[in-house]
């Protein structure tokens, strides 16, 4: 066993799953959080794993990808699904967590595990000698960013994350929003919506005159100032919901604001449309407005959103925010094991490497983790198999085109095509989901990574 000790850079999920991962291995870890001596622009807490931009980490079936992906590392004994399923709050088929108490049960598993040594300071250098993991995430530090920059000789990608906004349940008019899960079918040739409990959302229904006003008043709705040119880059997957107001009228009709499949009790319809609310906490006290990252100025979404129905009363704990994301230009400066190209023992991890989303940060944390503990006991690397979501993930992070290079999270395309094809789209993603699920457990035995093999979440 080798006598350095790990250094990670950043306790957020990656950086929490890759000292968990290397501690269970009976390696010692420092794992350093600048949060406590130096805040970032969104974070609350000074909590490992806080989670910013919404509560939930996916979908949890097999016939989604990130719920593949969720099983593949529920198998590796991940600490942050763990703790997620422990933490879980109502979702309908989706893993939605109290986010404070999730990050707290984080925060205890690491600091009461005798491997692991929190610190709580902030790493400014990349020192050549020392075997570390960076995990810094998008909100990386100017000073760390600096080092990275030096290091890769390379631009950095940008783009920006909103965070939605919270209420209070007490505040919201409960003879308006009714509480209701998608029923399953859509109209007529429309596709399939997946199932939802049949209270898991509150729903505040919109008529079509009340949906024009509020679109129109998203779309006039006055922003937050940006002071960079990269300010106004987004990812096509969290677009703030001004942004996709003024790309037409019905476009949140059909995006965040669908109303398909949920049927107001006062009047036996669907509304034109919806806007949802989900659970933020174990309490249900509080509650987030589902597809609502936003830009705009504070006292312009209090504005804007109290034309919701049910929410012109509506207090709210958490206004949205716009955030710089910072990633790396990973395809031309990491290996699919995560190492960094001419620095074996520097690995890098979580959001800044071009996963987008919780549970897949998580993930790369998790095989950065397992890697740089392969690496210090004199094993080689791993890279997971392109037919594991784990191994499509970061196959994709190394050897995507740079140029053209953004941000992914899980999803089938990024899997090799089944041999025999089928045109049915829920069994072709059974059929995935088993063959990634049979690959990991032969991969895992024939390279010595025993599996956890905890019961597999159905589809």
């Amino acid at each position: 066993m080798s006598d350095q000790r790990a250094r990670i850079i950043g306790a957020g999920l990656a950086g929490s799953e890759a000292a968990w991962q290397l501690a269970q291995r009976g390696l010692p870890v420092d794992l350093y959080e600048m949060r406590g001596v130096r805040p970032t622009r969104v974070h609350h807490t000074t909590d490992a794993a806080e989670l910013v931009c919404s509560n939930s980490l996916g979908a949890l079936g097999l016939t989604a990808a990130s719920g593949l992906l969720k099983a593949e590392m529920r198998r590796l004994d991940s600490l942050i699904v763990a703790c997620a399923e422990a933490h879980a709050v109502p979702a309908g088929g989706a893993l939605a967590v109290d986010r404070e108490g999730f990050a707290r049960a984080v925060t205890a598993r690491l600091e009461a595990h005798p491997l692991i040594t929190l610190h709580r300071e902030e790493v400014t250098d990349l020192a050549a000698e020392r075997p570390t993991i960076v995990a810094s995430g998008p909100l990386t530090s100017d000073a760390l960013s600096g080092a990275l920059q030096a290091l890769a000789g390379r631009d950095y990608l940008f783009f920006h994350d909103a965070a939605a906004p919270i209420v209070t349940l007490e505040s919201l008019d409960l003879s308006i929003i009714f509480r209701a899960g998608r029923e399953g079918l859509a109209r007529k040739g429309q596709r399939r919506e997946a199932a939802e409990g049949p209270g898991d959302y509150l729903n505040c229904p919109f008529d079509r005159a009340g949906y024009e006003a509020f679109v129109a008043a998203l779309a006039a709705g006055e922003n937050a100032t940006l002071h960079h040119p990269e300010d106004h880059v987004f990812f096509e997957s969290c677009l703030p919901v001004e942004v996709i107001a003024r790309r037409g009228p019905d476009t949140l009709r059909y995006g965040p604001m669908k109303p398909v499949g949920l049927t107001d009790p006062r009047t036996g319809r669907w509304p034109y449309a919806v806007v949802q609310l989900r659970q933020d906490n174990a309490a249900a006290s509080l509650f987030n407005l589902v597809g609502f990252q936003t830009q705009l100025k504070w006292g312009e979404q209090t504005r804007i959103f109290r034309m919701i129905p049910g929410m012109a009363n509506a207090e709210f704990v958490r206004l949205g925010v716009m955030h710089r994301n910072t990633y790396l230009s990973s395809p031309a400066l990491l290996e699919p094991t995560l190492q960094w190209r001419g620095r074996p023992l520097l690995l890098a991890a979580g959001q800044m490497i071009g996963v987008e989303g919780y549970i897949d940060s998580a993930a790369m944390g998790l095989v950065a983790g397992r890697n740089m503990a392969r690496l210090l006991t004199g094993r080689a690397p791993l890279a997971w198999p392109r037919d594991t979501m784990l191994g499509a993930l970061s196959h994709y992070i190394a050897g995507a085109a740079p140029r053209h290079f953004q941000p992914m999270n899980a999803n089938w395309g990024l899997l090799p095509e089944l041999e025999a094809p089928i045109r049915d789209k829920k069994v072709r993603r059974e059929a995935l989901a088993a063959r990634a699920l049979a690959s990991q457990a032969a991969f895992a035995a024939g390279v010595g990574e025993p599996l956890g093999l905890g019961e597999v979440a159905a589809s």
